[in-house]
């Protein structure tokens, strides 16, 4: 990889946010590729510019101008902000499907970020489906939140720190002359598999794939045509997220939060 565009890509993932109507990627003065400089002092003065108007079409104009450079810009770097910055656009063009989608890319490098999970949850309530998750899932997250509720990276930090500290407990109660409390070693072990488990959960579940219905609505069907009949009563909607199980042709196979499983055309959803 040039020099420069590692130099780009630091810029990028140091890039901070701003809440509240400016742009999430800041301006930086290290130097970098003339053309992508270009494109994100051009986006964000767009979407700063959009944010300050009171013209409701000038400003959708405005947004649209920035959300096609920062979608340039992101196919030419994988990072959390710029997909942040995209998700913040599509939610102020009033497009939940592809502001989750993207806030959800955006989570994966940046889970912890505050401002992600705000506008996250944000953009959630504009869910026109209200899917529970199952009962045993909910019963799970209840039970285990900081497995869902802590990002895998601050898991990981936290497993190598428990980690190492059973191991000293461990050697001192069984090779010294401390006395160490058994309660203790017993606690660090269960702290340790736990968080163990959960890792290990998330590292298997990382071949699933998840995603978003994009278009307004999309009748579910009971298989890979329109010529099945609909899965449900009521037509799905934009932001209803789910799992893909699996594609036929155009068609994708997908399971709902409470377990529902449906036939879907593919061009209506995108995946995370």
């Amino acid at each position: 990889m040039k020099n420069s565009a590692i130099i780009w890509y630091l810029i990028i993932f140091l890039f901070g946010t701003v809440p509240g109507g400016r742009a999430a990627v800041q301006e930086d003065t290290a130097k970098s590729s003339g053309e992508q400089q270009s494109l994100l002092r051009q986006a964000n003065d767009f979407f700063r510019r959009a944010g300050e108007t009171k013209d409701r079409k000038k400003a959708e104009d405005l947004y649209r101008k920035a959300l096609l450079r920062y979608e340039s810009l992101s196919r030419e770097i994988t990072n959390g902000k710029l997909y942040y910055n995209i998700a913040n656009v599509y939610f102020r063009l009033n497009d939940p499907g592809r502001a989750i989608v993207n806030y959800r890319r955006a989570e994966r490098f940046i889970g912890d970020d505050p401002n992600l999970r705000r506008n996250l949850a944000a953009a959630l309530k504009k869910q026109q489906d209200k899917i529970e998750a199952a009962q045993e899932d909910k019963l799970l997250q209840t039970i285990f939140f900081w497995h869902y509720d802590l990002s895998y990276e601050l898991r990981l930090l936290i497993f190598a720190v428990v980690y190492i500290v059973f191991w000293i407990i461990a050697w001192l109660y069984f090779g010294s002359r401390i006395k160490i409390p058994q309660w203790l070693l017993a606690l660090f072990l269960i702290f340790s598999l736990s968080l163990g488990v959960s890792l290990l959960l998330d590292h298997n579940r990382q071949g699933a794939k998840r995603g978003v219905i994009v278009a307004p609505e999309v009748i579910a069907r009971k298989g890979d045509s329109s010529s099945y009949q609909p899965s449900f009563e009521e037509p799905l909607h934009a932001g209803t997220e789910f799992t893909l199980l699996g594609k036929r042709a155009s068609w994708l196979h997908i399971e709902l939060r409470d377990g529902r499983r449906c036939w879907i055309p593919g061009h209506k959803a995108e995946i995370i």
